[in-house]
């Protein structure tokens, strides 16, 4: 096909430009193959490109990373909404629908934050920690796994921040990617993590709002609240609400459109 397919670039979970994780959104008149998206995601060459296709009651959804198609992403979901409402796909204050691999997902407008409704992913102890430990060049207190990744909680924020992972190791892992976590050192935030998947063809995501799907419940049950902000320490970072309500969780971020263009092909 020749026509030309515009595409949105959204910094997510960030109020200002060049933070957050960046997205690029693709709002197609009608579905494309995979082959075309994931060549499209690997041109892109961010953690996740998102492709729309209109259907009754909302939109059909789907992410890729450069490297494969994954089944839950926060970000390029957030992204997504914040061009539905921002091009007038959407009006201000309609609820935008997803149908997705991880089933029907949904964004809304409140506060002056965009707040995604994804499924709670609560981790359960997970075996392996002393080479995890290896991996990670760390000592850890605790390790899970949720529907996705590994959950595995460090000491402190600081030995968080000083993490330099074996990516070749990380990679083999029989999961999407790791998620690291530790008590936060500033009021402004309960928690930091930082997220690694390098077989999904991102080495260290900036932001990962699906993590915060397991983050949450985590976090939750440790400080004993269900309303909780998270900071990803990645160097671009950005900051994630966090609601825990049952088998569902709430993240709330902002978004910032950086760049539009055209697809010639």
């Amino acid at each position: 096909m020749s026509a030309l397919q515009r595409f949105t670039q959204v910094d997510a979970f960030t109020e200002r430009a060049f933070a957050g994780n960046p997205a690029a959104v693709c709002v197609l008149p009608a579905a494309r193959s995979e082959t075309w998206m994931q060549q499209v995601a690997r041109e892109m060459n961010l953690a996740e490109t998102a492709f729309l296709v209109p259907s009754p009651g909302g939109y059909d959804l789907r992410w890729f990373t450069p490297a494969v198609e994954v089944d839950l992403c926060g970000h390029a979901t957030l992204a997504s909404a914040h061009v539905l409402w921002e091009d007038g796909h959407l009006q201000p204050g309609q609820v935008a629908t997803f149908f997705t691999r991880s089933g029907e997902l949904r964004a809304t407008q409140q506060g002056g934050l965009i707040w995604l409704d994804f499924p709670s992913t609560p981790e359960r102890e997970a075996g392996g920690s002393a080479e995890m430990q290896t991996t990670l060049g760390i000592g850890i207190r605790y390790m899970g796994r949720t529907a996705f990744d590994y959950l595995v909680e460090v000491e402190s924020a600081a030995a968080l921040r000083a993490i330099t992972p074996d990516l070749g190791a990380l990679a083999r892992l029989p999961v999407r990617g790791v998620i690291v976590t530790a008590l936060s050192d500033s009021p402004e935030h309960d928690f930091l993590s930082r997220f690694f998947a390098p077989a999904a063809g991102v080495p260290e995501d900036p932001v990962t709002g699906s993590a915060h799907c397991g983050l949450g419940p985590f976090w939750a049950a440790r400080l004993g609240k269900t309303d909780l902000t998270g900071y990803q320490a990645s160097p671009r970072g950005g900051t994630v609400r966090v609601r825990v309500d049952g088998d569902r969780v709430h993240l709330g971020g902002h978004a910032v459109t950086v760049l539009r263009g055209e697809l010639l092909h």
